[in-house]
């Protein structure tokens, strides 16, 4: 009889030691994390305004949290091949992501297509909106319009004119808003896509291709310099940087304007205690004196936002363009 109690009262001790040690699991997680260097997807090419401001954070990030938070960058399909990576990440906190605009509208189009790899809606969680950075329309200084208005109007007036625009991939911001131009504007422009920012600006800057557009950090320096040229911003007020460049709402095209931002997200099952934990580190990083100031000097804004700022963001823009994709028919 006494050794059945025991045995009891010993089960009844496992069992209750067992749920305490996962009670705390969590917290204890987060006090150790990390241990091991941290790897930030960019997923498009080096050079791209979202790999520059990656290197940024990830550089400061890895100064406060005493570990490597080192830039992998996987480009291709529209930012959708980094984005599966992640996706299909251990939740545990070493793996993220750091994306942009694109990311609403590519996830958009290509579940529309029936191809997407994974499910925006369930396989993501948001860290944080690191910062703002304008989208700009641009186009090689051999085009004859100064802005957006006047390139329609030069595409309608000559229809034998073989432009093309550049995009970062099928789906990305400047496929969308490429192919949104074509309807609003009644013109004819060839879609060509690339892997990334970088190869569409070297394109432009060689003449061989007429019309792009990104976010201002990669092309602020050439847009300065005259190798490149502005032609709308679709933030909703004119860029203190480039007070000339009109918006496309001045210019006539309300339903391109469209805020530009890049933020940091992990897989959805990540625990709270580190996603908390890299919100902090990503807040930190944005809000760092020596930050600011680059950023600034990129044409770039440090925000730094709660996670549910971030999924929210992803959500209304998702929103904001889904009809358009849909009647687009994107593929």
């Amino acid at each position: 009889m006494r050794s059945t109690s025991k045995s009891r009262r010993l089960i009844f001790a496992s069992a209750f030691l067992g749920f305490l040690a996962m009670a705390i699991q969590p917290t204890a997680m987060a006090q150790t994390y990390p241990t091991k260097p941290i790897k930030m997807i960019v997923p498009f090419p080096a050079g791209g305004t979202t790999d520059i401001v990656a290197r940024i954070v990830a550089q400061k990030m890895s100064e406060s949290m005493g570990q490597a938070v080192t830039v992998d960058n996987r480009g291709g399909a529209g930012g959708a091949i980094g984005a599966d990576l992640m996706a299909k990440a251990a939740p545990d906190g070493y793996t993220i992501m750091m994306h942009n605009l694109s990311f609403p509208l590519a996830s958009v189009a290509q579940t529309l297509a029936n191809r997407s790899p994974f499910n925006v809606d369930t396989d993501f969680a948001g860290v944080s909106i690191a910062v703002y950075v304008p989208f700009v329309w641009t186009a090689s200084p051999s085009v004859p319009a100064k802005d957006l208005k006047e390139l329609a109007t030069l595409l309608r007036s000559n229809p034998s004119l073989q432009y093309n625009y550049g995009s970062t991939g099928p789906g990305s911001t400047m496929h969308v808003l490429g192919e949104a131009f074509k309807k609003e504007g009644k013109v004819n422009i060839t879609h060509i896509p690339f892997k990334g920012a970088a190869p569409l600006k070297q394109e432009l800057l060689a003449g061989r291709l007429q019309v792009g557009g990104d976010q201002l950090s990669s092309s602020l320096a050439e847009i300065k310099a005259g190798t490149l040229k502005a032609l709308a911003t679709t933030a909703s007020k004119r860029i203190p940087g480039l007070p000339d460049v009109p918006t496309v709402k001045e210019l006539g095209f309300p339903n391109l304007e469209l805020e530009g931002w890049n933020g940091v997200f992990a897989p959805a099952k990540t625990p709270k205690d580190i996603i908390e934990r890299l919100n902090k580190e990503v807040i930190a990083a944005v809000r760092h004196p020596d930050v600011i100031k680059r950023l600034n000097d990129l044409g770039a804004e440090g925000v730094g936002s709660t996670p549910a700022e971030q999924d929210a963001m992803l959500r209304r823009q998702m929103d904001q363009f889904r009809a358009i994709i849909r009647e687009m028919r994107l593929e």
